[in-house]
């Protein structure tokens, strides 16, 4: 992938991150010809700092890597989305993203897709999987502790409820119920050793084959 360094007056490339899991917008940075070839040789998002004056790799000091999933330029080569994972907070400020505004009348971070929360919440579970001492009284953790056989009866019960209450025109209870659903089907999947990554690839893939003119047939 070719960039047009020479099209900007310092020869720098803005970069905008955005967490590859997420959709969240991360930080801005600037590529110059070196940082953007060793971020390609290295799989991890090395930028050129405007104030050190010198090639900058993100986490060098923290530890908190941006690891590359994907790269992509704009149609005009001289703007780079990356699309990243990170390995923590990516502000110097220990926030998720440098666009979250901290100041006490703000109160909230910068909002993700509603998709990228449900791969947030994904990969807390995946965590609670593999990290149980971290949180060992929460619910999540215990879930795992009892097993497949009960995370598949509580995404059942939840089911159950979830029709009940559509079928009785609970319109106050159902986003409840359909939470708890949804919940506990990560759970489920995580157990399953699949993921929600997974489940969206075949929603993907099988809207692309509508899309292409290819119908499944529909279910007995």
């Amino acid at each position: 992938m070719d960039l047009d360094f020479q099209k900007m007056p310092d020869q720098l490339i803005p970069a905008i991150v955005q967490d590859a899991a997420t959709g969240q917008v991360l930080m801005l940075g600037y590529f110059n010809a070196e940082a953007w070839q060793r971020t390609q040789a290295e799989h991890r998002v090395t930028f050129y700092s405007r104030s050190k004056r010198r090639l900058w790799t993100k986490g060098e000091t923290s530890g908190n890597y941006l690891h590359i999933v994907s790269l992509h330029a704009d149609c005009d080569q001289d703007t780079v989305l990356v699309m990243a994972r990170p390995d923590g907070p990516t502000c110097h400020r220990g926030t998720t993203s440098c666009f979250e505004d901290v100041s006490p009348a703000a109160g909230a971070a910068l909002p993700t897709p509603a998709i990228g929360f449900l791969a947030e919440l994904d990969l807390l579970v995946e965590r609670r999987r593999q990290f149980p001492a971290e949180e060992p009284g929460s619910y999540t953790v215990r879930l795992f502790e009892k097993g497949l056989a009960r995370i598949a009866q509580k995404v059942g019960e939840e089911a159950v409820e979830t029709v009940i209450d559509a079928m009785a025109g609970n319109k106050d209870g159902l986003p409840g119920e359909a939470a708890d659903l949804v919940y506990h089907l990560l759970v489920l999947l995580r157990a399953s050793g699949s993921s929600l990554a997974e489940l969206l690839a075949v929603l993907r893939q099988r809207h692309q084959t509508i899309g292409a003119g290819q119908r499944r047939p529909l279910p007995e």
